[in-house]
């Protein structure tokens, strides 16, 4: 074997190695938003190792009606990343700022797919009304027209009212509180965020505490459709060829260490010519 095969054998094999371990080590750009509430922590053993298998809560299943007047449940929304929030069709100031703000954020994930239709069929909005007794199908239909809603991918929806809200406290944790006076309802202002495991997902704030999304706040809804993509690409944990999620890190790898052997050649051609 000559020098010039040799040196390249040795750069083909030293850099793609080199190259991976660098890569698979440098921490990611985005970090992927944290589960947020759990039901239980079980030992578990694997290969005489014990370790801590995490039992993620899941937000619970339900039978409600959207403004189309049909009848939906999370059967009609698997495999989809979801964004929930609370409102009333009454609401003078707080749900038409949520809804604009939701409206933002389905046009944000819209331009900023990359994958499967321009209408972002992967994540599903809804918008619950908390005033069920008031907001049948018609009310919630004069309300997508006035703001214009989508309801491909953006269903507003009523129901049972106690169904509504235990989703509401126990499902997505979040505070709802009915007063005396006429129109007025106390409910949060959140954007909650579920994974395709139907698992709330959250960000952590400047303090380091796991959050919810303020739908009122700009920033949130930027952070909180920058957070979609991110779990419309987060990785599935069955059903895969081991190395498939690594196979653009591959790519990458490789075209460092077919360009570095190509190098090699030529310095060590015009060292030979010279």
């Amino acid at each position: 074997m000559n020098k010039t095969a040799l040196y390249g054998l040795i750069l083909g094999v030293f850099i793609p190695v080199t190259a991976y371990f660098i890569m698979r080590f440098i921490p990611p750009a985005n970090v992927m938003p944290y589960r947020l509430f759990y039901d239980d922590v079980r030992k578990t053993v694997k290969n005489g190792k014990e370790t801590d298998d995490t039992v993620w809560s899941r937000v619970p299943d339900f039978q409600l009606t959207n403004q189309q007047g049909e009848k939906v449940s999370w059967k009609n929304l698997e495999g989809k990343v979801i964004v929930a929030n609370f409102f009333f069709t009454r609401c003078p100031q707080i749900c038409p700022r949520l809804t604009e703000n939701m409206k933002r954020l389905q046009e944000a994930v819209k331009n900023n797919n990359r994958a499967g239709t321009n209408e972002a069929n992967f994540v599903q909005f809804l918008s619950i009304t908390v005033d069920p007794l008031h907001d049948s199908v018609a009310e919630l239909k004069k309300y997508a027209d006035r703001f214009q809603i989508n309801p491909q991918n953006w269903w507003l929806l009523t129901g049972d009212k106690k169904q509504i809200y235990d989703l509401a406290l126990n499902g997505m944790k979040l505070g709802i509180n009915e007063t005396e006076v006429d129109t007025a309802f106390i409910h949060s202002q959140s954007m909650v965020l579920i994974d395709k495991d139907r698992v709330i997902r959250a960000r952590h704030d400047s303090l380091g505490n796991i959050k919810l999304y303020n739908g009122l706040d700009s920033n949130d809804v930027k952070n909180i459709a920058e957070d979609i993509i991110l779990l419309r690409l987060e990785k599935e944990k069955k059903g895969k060829f081991f190395l498939a999620d690594e196979l653009p890190l591959i790519g990458v790898v490789m075209l460092v260490a077919v360009l570095g052997v190509i190098v090699l050649v030529f310095v060590l051609k015009t060292k030979k010519s010279i």
